[in-house]
């Protein structure tokens, strides 16, 4: 299975779709916000001001509306920095890269209404904004030397280049799980050392000196990788799927040869593999939880009634972003089953706990 045709998430704008079912990462990149003006601030004041042309590219932008919003927030920021010090509006270029298989269509479609957006916030005194796509894995070179200004990333660097080798005998999981072997935890770390490693050296090549990298990441609230902020949700599909081998729908050989190219990290995780790579200084790092369905908690409470519909919703996010994979691997007819028990699963742990999942954010300075 080669992760760069099969990893993207469900296409279109249907029930199903990522379009339709991205509101935790809608709500994670409003959360990321602030981080991200403070970078777009002290740049500014490093550099004295904005190039005439101020390069942004959005790494990982999958698709619908969230693909433009971050890149929407940061040209409000810049064009709110410019009229309170009096600096000339730069113009914008904006590279848009995910993986080959991304629905960039629907993003094109919007543009329209994006640059109508832009024009009614900003007024007359709007930059002129460039947008193109740049596909390609950002586990590789996609832009020339010293060309990007700033790198926006909202929920992509925690997906691996592969599916970690080695991790045969994680029986019955499809990530790191509390029943996994010990070597399942240490192959997944290992990976994203040396994935996230890839990804600075990289990047180091593409940013000019000072420029800012900003993502937001699902990690982990403790050095535990079975914590259940990060872990739990697949726990819960995993076991979806093994109700579909005791009923015969699969064999369970299929659970066995299945797992996850994703890694939610801990802090220090982070800081340690930032150090050691050596090309970017840390500005900041910031966490926050996220209920698994933000928009219907009332201060983290949840009546009883609403766990049936919540239960829904969670579904339906899970499936947006992992059925495309999924659907490679244990084929499409199964698909609607597995989502409905998975759907029963996430009722029935919501009737005993809160669903959260933990977030970072990272502001990074090239040296």
């Amino acid at each position: 299975m080669s992760i760069e045709t099969v990893l993207h998430m469900n296409t279109g704008n249907g029930e199903s779709s990522y379009a339709t079912n991205s509101y935790l990462q809608e709500h994670g990149i409003q959360r990321a916000l602030h981080v991200t003006n403070e970078a777009i601030n002290r740049m500014c004041n490093d550099l004295g001001g904005f190039p005439g042309v101020f390069k942004i590219a959005d790494l990982g932008c999958s698709s619908g509306p969230n693909a433009l919003l971050g890149i929407s927030n940061i040209i409000s920021r810049v064009h709110d920095m410019c009229n309170e010090n009096n600096f000339e509006v730069p113009q914008f270029q904006v590279f848009l890269n995910d993986l080959f298989e991304n629905d960039f269509n629907i993003i094109f479609r919007s543009l329209p209404t994006f640059y109508a957006k832009l024009k009614n916030g900003e007024g007359d005194h709007c930059g002129p904004c460039f947008v193109s796509a740049v596909p390609g894995s950002f586990y590789s070179r996609l832009f020339p030397n010293k060309s990007i200004h700033l790198f926006l990333s909202s929920y992509a660097v925690h997906w691996l280049s592969r599916v970690p080798q080695g991790i045969e005998n994680n029986k019955c999981n499809i990530y790191m799980a509390k029943t996994s072997p010990t070597n399942v935890f240490e192959a997944y770390r290992k990976q994203f050392e040396k994935d996230f490693t890839k990804f600075l050296r990289l990047r180091s090549q593409e940013i000019i000196r000072g420029g800012r990298i900003v993502f937001t990441i699902p990690g982990r609230s403790i050095s535990d990788p079975t914590s259940e902020d990060c872990c739990i949700i697949w726990e819960l599909l995993a076991k979806s799927l093994v109700d579909m081998v005791k009923e015969g729908r699969i064999p369970e050989s299929d659970i066995d040869s299945f797992n996850i190219p994703y890694y939610t990290p801990y802090e220090d995780e982070v800081r340690d593999v930032i150090k050691k790579e050596g090309s970017f200084l840390i500005d900041n790092l910031y966490s926050f939880a996220l209920d698994w369905e933000p928009y219907n908690s009332d201060n983290g409470k949840m009546d009883v009634a609403d766990r049936p519909i919540r239960g829904k919703n969670t579904a339906k996010l899970i499936r947006a972003v992992i059925e495309p994979m999924m659907a490679t691997h244990f084929g499409n007819s199964i698909m609607d089953m597995v989502f409905y028990k998975f759907e029963e699963h996430v009722v029935h742990h919501l009737s005993a706990r809160e669903g959260r999942n933990f977030n970072l954010v990272i502001s990074l300075t090239k040296h």
